[in-house]
């Protein structure tokens, strides 16, 4: 970036795309766009449904302050409209029970069709830092397969702690340029997600999304990079299949303008459709900018002008692949090492599941099979893999795959943090309530001078919980102390979260 753009403001690049936005506005919605970018964004969560029920929600309001909209396209999703207690500041939030998502960002996964009972094959081209990976995973039930991709490196460890926190089995991380899935599993997803990398002009800067300064050349090079993407992801889709384009900008040439030019090379071979049915009232993409006309199809994608729904700009649009693309295949990237993961037998997943529902009632057998995964054995943890990456995907190096189940020990094997965490209400027994004024210090990674009531074995590893029943992990019982083994990743500071 050279001196000139790195020195402006946050205002001066907002009035520069607010300046290239006005000619495809009447005066009417350009004065109350404006009006609208007056209002500060109001936060959004989306409610985890692998941890939690539309109904906690509310109690959460009740205990923090709260009040809520739903947000009319995310049956999941609300505005926190007034909060005593910060979103960002609570135990369940820490605990992954839900995301903090601006509400636009909602609408993509809202849009595709999974049947229920189901058990889609989903890309996610552009995953990081993986709320929309999240949303597919709770939209298809944790019982499809999710590929959550992304080629920057610096951004998969955000993506990979994301669905840690998220208890998600039926997921693989991968780290591989979008534009070769295409070449490399050709219609093979029933639906893909492309969020695609884009300038990010949504008229709302936020910390996750700040507008920066772009250039007429930076923005075509994104908008041939956007196509590229698009196309693979329609190669990789099945006939039949449903994709989902989206971007937070609206600069028409990264939005409108990347559809029409895909639907003007492959006629015949994709359709965009209507999802009025999804939007609370119409919100069409544009018909044409200055001196250009765009495909008719185009008009069926959604713009959302932040004076439409008081959300972020934002674009999306379901495409329905009608027909095959002509696909050059490529070769599939080296063959993943499998010495370190090695499939159990199924009498030792019988006795690891025999120490489960021993110690804490826990019906490991039925979770898997509900999930249709299997158990894997790498460097001394366990971990629940989904059996349609191993038919479907092979060899494909993986940079995490399916949840970690258990952990070797002297005991035996001992259930991991995010496997509690994730199945702990299962539990009928082998669990510890802490007193309420023990609560915070035990958040804060501490150990507590806490005895059990029921007698437990020295050195049992215990399911914790507080008085309200949320899970808070796992302690190991010894003489005078329930040692805390919370992750250090979710362990809180003292002054920012509320009890």
């Amino acid at each position: 970036m050279n001196a000139k753009k790195a020195s402006l403001t946050t205002a001066q690049v907002l009035e520069d795309a607010l300046a290239r936005l006005r000619p495809l506005l009447s005066p009417q919605e350009w004065h109350a766009l404006l009006a609208e970018l007056e209002r500060p964004p109001v936060p959004a969560i989306r409610l985890n449904p692998l941890k939690a029920e539309p109904k906690d929600v509310y109690t959460w309001a009740g205990w923090y302050g709260w009040r809520l909209e739903p947000i009319p396209f995310c049956p999941m999703g609300w505005w926190v409209v007034e909060a005593a207690t910060p979103i960002s500041q609570t135990i369940e939030h820490r605990l992954g029970y839900y995301y903090i998502q601006e509400a636009a960002s909602m609408l993509p996964v809202e849009l595709f069709d999974f049947p229920a009972g189901s058990r889609p094959l989903v890309l996610d081209m552009a995953a990081s830092p993986g709320g929309k990976t999240t949303h597919l995973i709770a939209r298809t039930e944790d019982r499809g397969l999710v590929l959550a991709n992304d080629s920057s490196r610096d951004r998969l460890t955000a993506l990979r702690l994301v669905l840690q926190s998220w208890g998600a089995i039926n997921v693989a991380v991968t780290g591989f340029p979008g534009e070769h899935w295409g070449g490399w599993y050709a219609e093979t997803f029933d639906a893909v997600l492309l969020d695609a990398p884009c300038s990010m002009q949504s008229l709302r800067p936020l910390e996750s999304h700040p507008m920066r300064p772009i250039t007429p050349g930076e923005q075509q090079r994104l908008a041939q990079r956007q196509v590229a993407l698009l196309l693979s992801g329609l190669r990789a889709l099945k006939v039949g299949g449903q994709m989902v384009y989206a971007t937070c900008t609206l600069a028409p040439e990264e939005d409108e303008g990347v559809l029409d030019l895909a639907l003007r090379h492959y006629p015949g071979l994709f359709e965009i459709e209507s999802v009025e049915d999804r939007l609370p009232a119409p919100a069409p993409a544009l018909e044409s900018v200055p001196g250009y006309t765009y495909h008719p199809q185009v008009k069926y994608a959604v713009r959302l002008w932040p004076h439409r729904f008081h959300t972020a700009g934002f674009f999306a649009a379901r495409l329905r692949k009608l027909a095959s693309f002509p696909v050059e295949e490529k070769q599939l990237p080296r063959p993943r090492r499998r010495e370190s993961w090695r499939w159990m037998k199924a009498a030792n997943v019988n006795q690891v599941a025999e120490a489960f529902r021993e110690a804490y009632g826990m019906d490991l057998e039925a979770i898997l099979e509900a999930h249709q995964a299997g158990l894997i054995r790498r460097d001394g943890t366990l971990y629940a893999v989904p059996l349609a990456f191993e038919r479907h995907f092979g060899d494909l190096p993986v940079l995490s795959l399916g949840l970690a189940v258990a952990e070797d020990s002297p005991e035996g094997w001992v259930p991991t943090h995010d496997w509690i965490a994730r199945f702990g209400r299962f539990c009928t027994h082998g669990r510890v309530q802490l007193p309420s004024d023990r609560v915070a210090t035990w958040l804060q990674g501490e150990d507590v001078p806490f005895v059990p009531s029921l007698p437990l074995p020295s050195n049992r590893v215990v399911l914790v919980t507080d008085e309200r029943g949320r899970i808070l992990g796992r302690g190991r019982v010894l003489r005078d102390r329930l040692k805390n083994l919370l992750p250090r990743r979710l362990v809180l500071q003292r002054t920012s979260f509320v009890v």
